[in-house]
């Protein structure tokens, strides 16, 4: 009896097994006994349906999903890991990932998401990380962060924020890292920061602060480590940091001239001050930073003359290690500052450098607490809303010191004259999908202080001079799906702050002289699914700032080489899905100083030349071919600093002339995806593992033996991807 009961349940345990294991999509893999399933660069356009349902880890890493939908992961409900990297996501529809309350890790780097709306993360009560580094995000709407109260590090690296509102991080309770580097910050609210009871590290390097945001960091009561490096800021002034647990302040890569004695006063705790790469000359004793320990000044103009004697003399009373030698006087140039003697430390004709003006700061008036009869408004968030209300005409009454209103949703048909009146603290506009086909000039009079602008989905066609004035500085505007044929260019003339432009899925038909005038400070330009058929040379010109140009899914016929002259900052290009057959010598030549990612996918390529990659090198990081005709590359041996290459679906010819390149990946840690597509018996077979190459002359010379591609040519179980309900899977190199 006792053995039937055993049997009985073993056919069980094996039939529930089938069951999984019958389950796992044909293009993934699935570990039963770990619950990981993985689908890797599998062009994926929709997340799988038949996932098992106990799947604890989930790697869709590589896919092409464009668009979370509500409740895309409602069969998963036991996932703990997600991971949805370069995955070509634009948009998280409000409510994606409801259901995922077990969700303790959530990766969403490396993809197209612009906005976080208020629901865009609901249902996330458990998740303890979210990744959202080098995504295009513009706005996070207050609220966005609202349900995730278990969150202790969110990334926000590498996306285009410049403006932070007043309770955007709301909610997150237990935060303990928050990674705000590489963005575009430049105005912070004074209350950005509140709500965040938990926060011990705060990373605001690499942006465009031009001021300490001292009001906005008083909040931050717990915060032990400050990054604020790389930002153009030039003085500190008074009492400019109040952080009561501060212990590590980066200052460094800055632009500061000059500190007032008492800066750190209000933040007793501060141990270790990083002021490398500055522009000092010299500094006055720090005398309200009692516990610091260590400063670092290396890098600096110092004048090591008797006007930096004080602030010596503090050094060794204070008993502060410090770092960084003089500058001048000629004499004492490239003196270590802790081996100076004061008598060395002498004044010809002493002159104190002017120190530069404190910033003065403009207090806010805040409105009144009217709100039009069809919409909400938020007091707290400072946030008005008539969604989708059937209007016919832009309400007006919101309270003046509304900073985020959105009006998406109606049928407005035409922006009048003074619009929004009342509204000069008006951050963030949105007017999507509204049938707008006409914004008057002076349609944002008195908008002083928007920076983002939404127009999406509507009917515009053209743009007058004027349309933009009285919106000077307007950084983010997005055009995408309108009626364009042409770049609007006279009407950026008014905007000298722009740095995104979007202008995706219109029917540009070509890019011509002039088109960019104005646009001097345009750092993205989208234009992705155009018709674009000819750049001209001189097209881009003005924008010598740029840093991203999508182009893909338009027309071009070869590589715009001519149009890249003139772009020393471009580090990403996007070609893909143009009918480029053939890319000729030295076509990145112009951008090859800078270029860092590279997008030649899906477009039929039939020939690179030997010499396409002239100039390119260590920089390149992301380099996109898959999906293309040709049977060969050039060589790429001198990419060193690759981080992705993707060769898949391209049907490479595995003779000897192709040598190279097999050796090549074999020396990568990269999945590149290569594989043979000629001659017969090689096809299907990855370059990595091919025989064809054992004839070539000199394949055992800085090539694998022999011996060892025989071996490795019918790869063992334990190195190929498989699924096996029992005994789980391992991963292959290539």
């Amino acid at each position: 009896m006792r053995l039937s009961w055993g049997l009985l349940l073993l056919m069980v345990a094996l039939a529930l097994r089938g069951m999984a294991a019958a389950r796992c999509p044909t293009s993934c893999v699935c570990d039963n006994l770990r619950a990981h399933v993985l689908c890797l660069n599998g062009n994926l356009t929709a997340i799988p349906g038949t996932i098992p349902q106990l799947t604890k880890k989930l790697d869709l890493w590589g896919n092409s999903f464009t668009v979370i939908s509500v409740g895309a992961f409602l069969a998963t409900p036991y996932l703990t890991h997600l991971d949805l990297r370069r995955c070509k996501v634009e948009r998280l529809e409000e409510g994606a990932f409801r259901g995922l309350g077990r969700l303790v890790y959530l990766n969403l780097a490396s993809n197209g998401i612009a906005l976080l709306y208020q629901e865009s993360l609901d249902g996330l009560s458990s998740l303890q990380q979210l990744i959202l580094e080098g995504n295009r995000i513009e706005e996070i709407q207050p609220g966005a962060f609202g349900h995730l109260g278990s969150l202790t590090v969110l990334d926000l690296r590498a996306n285009a924020l410049v403006y932070l509102p007043d309770m955007v991080f709301q909610g997150l309770q237990v935060l303990r890292w928050l990674r705000l580097s590489h963005n575009a910050l430049h105005v912070l609210g004074s209350e950005a920061f509140a709500a965040l009871p938990a926060l011990r590290r705060l990373s605001l390097d690499h942006n465009e602060l031009q001021a300490l945001p001292g009001e906005s960091l008083a909040r931050l009561d717990g915060v032990t480590r400050l990054d604020l490096g790389y930002n153009p800021i030039t003085y500190m002034a008074e009492e400019a940091l109040a952080m009561a647990s501060l212990k590590h302040l980066s200052l460094d890569h800055a632009a500061l001239q000059d500190m007032a004695p008492n800066a750190f006063a209000r933040s007793p705790e501060l141990r270790t001050l990083d002021l490398r790469k500055n522009q000092l000359r010299g500094l006055p004793p720090l005398a309200g930073a009692g516990a610091l320990a260590r400063v670092s000044l290396a890098g600096n103009p110092l004048l090591c003359s008797c006007l930096l004697r004080p602030f010596h003399d503090w050094l060794a009373r204070a008993r502060v290690q410090v770092e960084g030698a003089c500058a001048a006087p000629p004499a004492l140039r490239g003196r270590p500052l802790d081996s100076l003697r004061a008598p060395e430390m002498r004044c010809g004709h002493p002159q104190q450098p002017p120190s530069p003006a404190v910033p003065s700061e403009q207090p806010s008036t805040a409105g009144s607490r009217q709100c039009p009869q069809e919409c909400t408004c938020s007091p707290d968030f400072r946030h008005g809303s008539c969604e989708n209300r059937d209007l016919r005409e832009i309400p007006q009454g919101f309270p003046g010191d509304t900073h985020l209103l959105d009006l998406r949703r109606n049928t407005f048909g035409t922006v009048p004259p003074g619009a929004f009146p009342g509204l000069k603290e008006l951050v963030s506009l949105h007017l999507q999908s509204c049938s707008i086909g006409v914004l008057r000039p002076g349609a944002l009079r008195g908008l002083e202080s928007l920076v983002y602008l939404y127009l999406t989905d509507n009917r515009l066609s053209t743009l007058a001079p004027a349309a933009f004035k009285g919106a000077p500085r307007l950084a983010y505007l997005d055009l995408d799906r309108n009626a364009f044929t042409r770049l609007p260019a006279v009407a950026f003339q008014l905007l000298p702050n722009l740095i995104s432009l979007h202008l995706q899925h219109n029917t540009i038909g070509e890019l011509v002289k002039g088109d960019l005038a104005g646009a001097r400070g345009l750092r993205w330009l989208y234009l992705t699914g155009n018709a674009i058929r000819r750049i001209a040379p001189a097209a881009l010109a003005p924008a010598k700032m740029l840093e991203k140009l999508h182009l893909e899914g338009n027309c071009l016929a070869e590589v715009p080489t001519a149009a890249l002259w003139g772009l020393p900052a471009l580090s990403e290009l996007k070609l893909s899905q143009n009918p480029i057959k053939r890319v000729g010598d030295s076509a990145f030549l112009p951008v090859a100083s800078s270029l860092q990612h590279l997008y030649l996918d899906n477009m039929g390529l039939e020939w690179i030349s030997p010499r396409a990659f002239a100039g390119l090198g260590p920089k390149i990081r992301s380099l996109y071919l898959e999906s293309n005709k040709m049977s060969n590359i050039p060589d790429m041996s001198n990419f060193t600093g690759l981080e992705i290459l993707n060769l898949r679906d391209v049907p490479f010819h595995c003779d000897c002339q192709l040598l190279p390149l097999r050796r090549w990946i074999d020396k990568l840690n990269l999945r590149v995806g290569a594989t043979c597509g000629s001659p017969a018996e090689a096809w299907g077979l990855k370059v990595k593992l091919s025989p064809t190459f054992q004839t070539c002359p000199g394949w055992g010379a800085g090539g694998p033996s022999p011996d060892k591609t025989k071996a490795s040519s019918k790869p063992s179980k334990k190195k190929r991807w498989g699924k096996s309900p029992a005994r789980g899977f391992k991963k292959s190199r290539a």
